[in-house]
């Protein structure tokens, strides 16, 4: 039986000791086979798309080509695919200064210049292409594209991505909360979307919908907005990719946006959902390590995530680094409303808003574990001020409060998810 159970928090890994008699089950992607070689497969991918000429084809007669990669809470493995894309494309005749990457930060703050050296990693490209922070809040880069034909999301994107011959959003394919998956459709929005277009379809109304959860595409309410608005801009590809518990390639696909996306979920899906054949009245989690990790703001993902094992009145400890901080002073704002109103209240003044204030839908999202259960957190990064902003309960020792949890549930079972966000377990008896 094990003693001692590794979960990922910050950089590196934190040991937790059990208490005798405890049973954990340990909750983890399946095992994915790692490319043997990376560089190899992602020109593979460019070479041969799905549902779209190759990559050095599309890029021929393009004056202006438009990048956009993923802010830097996603590992996303920019050095493997980066320098080759431009690549092709210069060789196909798009001058080298007409091409943009485009570093998509939804409503997250502006990147320094040692971040985007540390996203981009690789100086061939930062010394050779122009990188370009998206800023929902300036209206001046944005472009009105009208409203999405279904539930009428007010269209603002950022015009560089608009208006480049030749449009590419890249990103990492991994399970996502609220929109089902991340990656394709989703650097576009929220990424590079105005704060108007975020904050509509981060409101209640789709946030509220039980089909706006992990691993779900069907009738998802924010899926539906994305795929929607990637048609209004127009031709758009994509190239995606899939990483192991090591960080290394697992997949990479390039093609038309849509197409590429849904092709790569078919293939790594079942490695996500983990299906157990009983829940858990203490769940042992993280928020995934760096860079995951680096706020309580991202924290929230992956006390949602593991609900659906987690018995009425369990207890989900959760061990986050948060090693800058809170999050946004938006954020902060809806913290104190959510402690000082309660979750009942909290939620009620959400449903009379038409636009969700920025960050509050991650409050929001927090109500579902509240209600359910018994969250405590572990962080290093924390102040006492920003631990009681948490709405949850602080801890000193994660050991401890393994064993005082399995000292007040019915048996010792406990569920153990090292890497947090990035697996979604869900209840089946059959199994």
């Amino acid at each position: 039986m094990l003693k001692t159970v590794e979960l990922r928090y910050g950089r590196g890994i934190l040991n937790v000791n059990l208490p005798e008699g405890a049973e954990p089950m340990m909750i983890r992607k399946t095992a994915m086979t790692k490319l043997p070689d990376a560089a190899a497969a992602v020109r593979q991918a460019l070479a041969q798309p799905v549902a779209a000429p190759s990559l050095k084809e599309l890029a021929k007669g393009r004056k202006s080509a438009c990048i956009v990669i993923c802010d830097i809470t996603r590992p996303v493995p920019n050095h493997l695919f980066l320098r080759p894309m431009i690549a092709t494309m210069t060789e196909a005749g798009i001058p080298r200064e007409r091409i943009t990457i485009l570093v998509a930060n939804g409503l997250h703050r502006c990147r320094d210049d040692g971040e985007l050296a540390e996203l981009v990693n690789d100086p061939w490209v930062l010394e050779r292409v122009r990188i370009v922070n998206h800023d929902a809040r300036d209206s001046s880069s944005l472009v009105d594209l009208g409203v999405t034909p279904t539930r009428g999301t007010p269209v603002h994107i950022n015009r560089l991505l608009v208006e480049a011959d030749l449009r590419i959003v890249t990103g990492l394919v991994e399970p996502h909360f609220m929109a089902g998956w991340s990656g394709g459709r989703k650097v576009v929005a929220p990424g590079v979307a105005g704060e108007q277009t975020i904050r509509t379809f981060h409101s209640t109304r789709f946030m509220s919908n039980p089909l706006a959860t992990g691993c779900n595409l069907a009738g998802n309410p924010l899926h539906e907005e994305q795929l929607e608005i990637t048609k209004m801009i127009g031709e758009l590809y994509g190239l995606n990719t899939v990483i192991d518990e090591e960080r290394d390639l697992t997949a990479v696909t390039f093609g038309e946006v849509e197409a590429s996306h849904l092709g790569i979920i078919s293939a790594c899906r079942e490695s996500f959902l983990v299906r157990s054949p009983r829940r858990f009245h203490t769940i042992l989690t993280s928020a995934a390590g760096y860079p995951l990790d680096k706020t309580y703001y991202q924290t929230v993902k992956g006390m949602v995530t593991p609900i659906d094992i987690l018995e009425p009145g369990g207890t989900i400890i959760i061990v986050s680094a948060c090693s800058t901080g809170f999050g946004s002073d938006e954020y902060r704002k809806a913290q104190q409303e959510l402690i000082s109103l309660g979750a009942d209240a909290f939620f009620e003044m959400l449903q009379t808003r038409k636009l969700a204030e920025i960050d509050e839908w991650q409050t929001e999202k927090q109500l579902a574990p509240m209600r359910l259960g018994k969250i405590q957190l572990y962080s290093t990064g924390l102040n006492a001020a920003e631990q009681l902003l948490t709405g949850v309960e602080p801890i000193e020792s994660v050991d401890e409060a393994v064993a005082q949890a399995l000292a007040n549930s019915p048996d010792n079972a406990l569920a153990v998810i090292p890497e947090g966000p990035y697996v979604i377990p869900v209840f089946d008896a059959s199994t």
